[in-house]
This record gives structure tokens, C-alpha cells and sequence, in this order.
């Protein structure tokens, strides 16, 4: 435990010129005084850690010394190579840098180690893209990624909704980062002061500029993301309709539309009934797509409101019952 801790601690003061020693235990998760009695043992123990005292004071490591990646354990090197996404890679232009690293990490690891990325590949494959779907790779996109990577403004045109004849506007863009998702590319990006998403493959032209912008070191790209799908998904659930759901009904319900929005209605719904059945409102992001969720659920759920979604219900309950009697 403590072993790893002080690699952690060389790793950290590598990678800043100087560190607190509360800037230090917050990192490692101990106290101030352990930190102190870290740095001890890492100088006895031949690592250069230098102790400035004083109000702007720290620890930071002597004369530019760096560790080999020799103490990292099989499992951490295992998830190093894992990390990497060989098809993400490849399509952003960045396949051949990749392959350098991993051939650079390789030969600083301990003989025993070097077998890592082998023994990641026979056991873990990304397939990114959703079934049923052959996947594209945006033709703009290592224009796109070199912007990202290089923290410089790109100069684009947007294609906004789907088809060819979709209006495009120009766009001056600081692009912070790339998500891939369900093997579709989007770009978050900067526009004005406002940060927002675009579909790579709906880019029409997308140049790097010389220029280079300000990143803002407190933007975080996967809580934006995550922020951002949530309110897409709820942007659909534009209606609403009341059923009357039964225990099995209830269990079902999350497979059978948005989770999210069926945990929430499932939160606010009524007491049980004398038949066990609960009440409440769900919002569906239309009459034809509940029909099409809510109809896999059978008798364990029953539409009250509206009258229109009721009547389609029971007309198609009426065939069933020809069909099977």
C-alpha cells in the first residue's frame, strides 16, 4: 500500500514543477504529516525530493529526475494497454503515434510486464459502433482531431438538421474535445460563450486556423457530455400518458423506454390498489412511440389517458384475442 503510494508521489512531482504539501495529500488521500514523512523516506531512499519551506514552499523533485515505469504491477500495466482504442485511434490520424508510445511504454517495463498488450488484445475488444448500422468514418474528422489535440480554433461550415439539403452556417469554433458514441462522432466545442455539440459527419469544411485558444482548465468533457445526453433524451419526452402498471409491470417498465424518465414516473406514482396495480404519469416522446414500448409490456400494464392511446390498446388486445381464441 505504501510502496504504491510513493510511486504515486515521484509520478505526481514528475509531472508539475512543484506540489504543496496539501496539494500532495489531497492527491494521495493522507495526511499532511504523512506526506512529510513520505518525502523522507523517498530522499533515503535515493529519490531527489527537495522540501522548500515557506508560504509559497513545496516539494518538488532535483536537477529534472525521472523514474523508469518500472514500478508498475502486471494489473496496471494491463489497464494501461486497455485504455487504448485501436479504431477510435485509427480514425482521428492518430494509429501510428499510438503504436510509438506503446512500443516506448513496452521497453521501459520490467521483462516480466512485457507481455501486457498481448495478453489485453486476447481478452478485451471495443466494437464501438450499434448493431445494425454500418459505420462511417466522417471524412473531416483527423482535420477536427488535430484542432482538438492542438488546442487551436477551427473554422467551419455546419450542415444543421439531416439530409443533403440541410442549411449550413459558418462557425468559428474553439473545439475542446471528441466523443464517440454508438460508433457516431460528435465535437464539443465553444461557440461564443456557449459550449455545445456537433456531428462530425455534418460538417461540410473543417480547417485548423493558426490561431490558438485558451483552454478552460475547469471544463470537464465526460460530466458535460453526460449532462448534455441526459438533456437530449429528455428533450424527446414531449407528451405524456397515465397507466396503471402491476408489480411485473413496474419491474419491466425501465426495458421498455427511456430508464430514466420510468424511474422518476415509478418515484411519483399512486399507492398500490386493491388489484396491486400503481397509478402514474410517464412522458413519452410521442402516442405512436408509447404504443410501439408499451404494447411489449401486455396485460401487466393498462393505458388510461388518452382516450386515443386507450383505444388503440384495446383494439389491438381485440386482435390478439381473435388470434389466439
Amino acid at each position: 500500500m505504501r510502496a504504491a503510494r510513493l510511486i504515486k508521489m515521484v509520478l505526481l512531482l514528475q509531472n508539475r514543477p512543484a506540489m504543496t504539501a496539501a496539494e500532495l495529500a489531497e492527491e494521495l488521500e493522507v495526511s499532511e504529516r504523512t506526506v512529510t514523512r513520505d518525502a523522507q523516506a523517498l530522499s533515503e531512499a535515493g529519490v531527489p525530493v527537495y522540501a522548500e519551506r515557506g508560504r509559497a514552499g513545496g516539494y518538488r523533485l532535483v536537477g529534472g529526475y525521472r523514474t523508469r515505469l518500472t514500478g508498475l504491477a502486471r494489473d496496471e500495466a494491463e489497464a494501461l494497454f486497455l485504455s487504448g482504442l485501436p479504431s477510435a485511434l485509427r480514425e482521428m490520424g492518430l494509429e501510428d503515434a499510438a503504436s510509438a508510445a506503446r512500443l516506448k511504454v513496452s521497453a521501459a517495463l520490467l521483462p516480466s510486464l512485457r507481455d501486457a498488450s498481448t495478453s489485453v488484445a486476447r481478452r478485451f475488444h471495443l466494437d464501438a459502433p450499434s448493431w445494425y448500422a454500418e459505420p462511417e468514418t466522417p471524412e473531416l474528422l483527423p482535420a477536427v482531431a488535430d484542432a482538438v489535440w492542438d488546442d487551436r480554433l477551427l473554422r467551419a461550415r455546419y450542415r444543421r438538421g439531416r439530409g443533403e439539403r440541410g442549411a449550413e452556417v459558418a462557425r468559428e469554433l474553439a473545439p475542446y474535445g471528441l466523443v464517440l458514441k454508438a460508433g457516431v462522432w460528435y465535437l464539443c466545442a465553444r461557440a461564443g460563450e456557449d459550449f455545445r455539440v456537433y456531428r462530425i459527419d455534418r460538417f461540410t469544411a473543417a480547417e485548423p486556423a493558426e490561431e490558438r485558444f485558451e483552454r478552460d482548465e475547469t471544463f470537464d468533457l465526460a460530466g458535460f457530455w453526460t449532462e448534455r445526453a441526459a438533456e437530449f433524451a429528455r428533450s424527446l419526452l414531449r407528451t405524456e400518458v397515465t397507466v396503471r402498471v402491476s408489480e411485473r409491470g413496474a419491474r419491466q417498465l425501465a426495458y421498455s423506454g427511456d430508464r430514466a424518465a420510468a424511474a422518476a414516473a415509478l418515484a411519483g406514482a399512486s399507492e398500490p390498489g386493491p388489484d396491486g396495480r400503481r397509478t402514474l404519469t410517464l412522458p413519452v416522446e410521442s402516442l405512436d412511440v408509447a404504443y410501439a414500448q408499451l404494447l411489449a409490456l401486455g396485460p401487466e400494464l393498462e393505458v388510461v389517458a388518452p382516450e386515443e392511446l386507450r383505444a388503440r390498446f384495446a383494439a389491438a388486445a381485440e386482435r390478439l384475442h381473435e388470434l389466439y381464441r
